[in-house]
């Protein structure tokens, strides 16, 4: 039987290898699967364990609202209707200092609540409105930094198909945890207003204003009930319903793309193309999903088998350090993770060693659970390859550096760690709102 350390080095040491050399996350998870079971549970029997749970792992109900909120959120793009929204937003926003950098935050969170798709925000905001933003003078932080910390609002505020992914995993109650990001979303969304109107205090001609055609308020409510209002619907569909206890994530994802259907078809923006481009795009991410939930799951037992969970769980707890210090521990691995990997792997690895200690620190499994999808938020953006950093620079005009692009980020990152340091010292302002319900 091998030593917990070796175990451990072996098995998480061999995967971060393996992911080194290029190789597909999901592909680098079975890999060390296989080679795991055999040396470790047992040869065939070992193998046989590993395919019994291809099925265990995919036939989890609780999994179901992932596919449901990724065509919810790929329709309402591919239809126009994000374009709609945000198009209705730029009208009734006015003139203001840094207009368009309020633009692009107010749009991404609504976005955020109904599509739950962090890159598709950032891709789509970044082609639409970055052109602009160069155009009328805006410099790169104006304009990069809040298409970057909008588009991360979208994995914690409901519907988030990460947050799914997460409860599912860690055995959290999906409901209460979406409904748990919807206190702290506005919040951090809120600290990002104050963020552009800090740097426009600071350097006026980061955001130059320039004239704008003004609208009667006449115009403006009629914009407002024809483009924006009917969206509260989809927002009605998913989140309401849970808060009012009427469906189950599972249902309420259902119902939100019963909602977007119904109002593409309302606004003539349903088209076969869009429909066909949905269902591709939803197979293709839901199939990648459910293969790395498989693989993980297998991993998870390899740890716990071979003694490593418990070993690490008693190494960590061993030197007395209080909740709060073993917290700052914990963000300090996710961050440093979240520099060379993506959000869902980084999720896949650290779970089943992390919740067993949040259960040995007394952590509230919702807060807790909030946390670590605040952490995997930061990890899109943080260097060197943050996910949306890589995203942005793609949409962004030719010749922006990624330099540039993580420079815009750092002082959304800084907002969300006053976020997470915010719901340590108050956590009910994450626990109150499923607690209430």
């Amino acid at each position: 039987m091998l030593d917990w350390t070796t175990a451990m080095f072996l098995l998480v040491g061999g995967l971060l290898a393996v992911m080194g050399i290029g190789l597909p996350v999901a592909f680098a998870f079975f890999l060390i699967n296989l080679i795991g079971v055999y040396f470790i549970m047992g040869g065939d029997r070992g193998i046989d364990q590993m395919i019994s749970n291809v099925t265990v792992a995919v036939s989890n109900y609780s999994l179901a609202p992932i596919p449901l909120f990724l065509m919810m959120g790929t329709l309402f793009f591919y239809s126009g209707l994000a374009r709609r929204v945000l198009d209705a937003i730029d009208v009734l926003i006015g003139r203001l200092p840094a207009r368009l950098s309020y633009l692009t935050l107010v749009s991404g969170t609504v976005f955020a609540a109904l599509s739950g798709s962090s890159t598709a925000n950032t891709g789509m905001l970044g082609s639409l409105m970055v052109p602009e933003m160069s155009r009328r003078g805006y410099k790169r932080h104006m304009s990069l930094g809040p298409i970057l910390g909008s588009g991360g609002l979208a994995v914690i505020i409901p519907p988030s198909g990460l947050a799914v992914l997460l409860g599912s995993l860690a055995r959290i109650d999906i409901g209460a945890l979406l409904i748990a990001g919807l206190v702290p979303g506005i919040i951090l969304a809120t600290l990002y207003g104050l963020l552009i109107w800090g740097q426009t205090k600071i350097d006026p001609m980061a955001a130059p204003t320039y004239e704008v055609e003004t609208m009667p308020l006449s115009g403006r409510l009629w914009i407002l009930t024809r483009d924006v209002l009917p969206m509260t619907l989809i927002v009605a569909a998913v989140v309401g319903t849970i808060l009012i206890g009427f469906a189950t994530p599972t249902e309420s994802g259902a119902m939100g793309v019963i909602a977007v259907l119904v109002l593409a078809l309302c606004f003539r923006a349903l088209s076969w193309k869009a429909i066909a481009t949905t269902l591709t795009e939803t197979a293709r991410v839901s199939g990648m999903i459910f293969l790395l939930i498989t693989a993980s799951s297998t991993f998870a037992q390899l740890l716990a088998f071979s003694g490593a969970s418990s070993g690490l769980v008693g190494w960590a707890t061993g030197f007395e350090m209080g909740p709060v210090e073993m917290l700052v521990m914990i963000s300090v691995v996710m961050i440093l993770l979240g520099m060379f990997m993506d959000p869902v792997s980084i999720m896949l690895i650290t779970l089943p060693v992390l919740i067993p200690i949040s259960q040995t620190m007394g952590y509230d499994p919702v807060w807790f659970g909030l946390i670590i999808l605040l952490l995997l938020e930061v990890s899109f953006t943080t260097p060197p390859f943050g996910l949306l950093l890589f995203v942005m620079q793609g949409v962004a005009p030719p010749g922006t550096r990624l330099g540039e692009v993580a420079m815009a980020a750092l002082p959304y990152i800084a907002c969300a760690f006053l976020l997470i340091a915010l719901l340590v010292i108050f956590p009910g302002l994450a626990t109150w709102l499923p607690n209430y319900i």
